[in-house]
């Protein structure tokens, strides 16, 4: 299993950003598809107290739940560019 979990939804355009950087890092990192319903995404909302996606948890530098892909493409390129 990933020190890296992500968060995401098929076909979401924010998601995408992330997965892209992700991969152009060549990180490893699990990724855990949500619910198209944000009712239905409880386990998204415990981890970053909100429902949208994506969100990133990085166990390694103890990041649990950071939203929004911006800055978790800014994450990313600080911590493992």
């Amino acid at each position: 299993m990933s020190d890296l979990i992500l968060y995401e939804l098929p076909g979401c355009p924010f998601c995408a950003k992330v997965t892209s950087k992700l991969d152009e890092l060549g990180l490893e990192y699990e990724s855990r598809e949500v619910p198209r319903s944000h009712s239905e995404r409880t386990e998204v909302k415990e981890v970053s107290g909100q429902t949208g996606v994506p969100v990133l948890i990085d166990e390694t530098n103890d990041v649990h739940g950071m939203p929004e892909s911006d800055d978790i493409v800014a994450y990313l390129d600080e911590q493992y560019a």
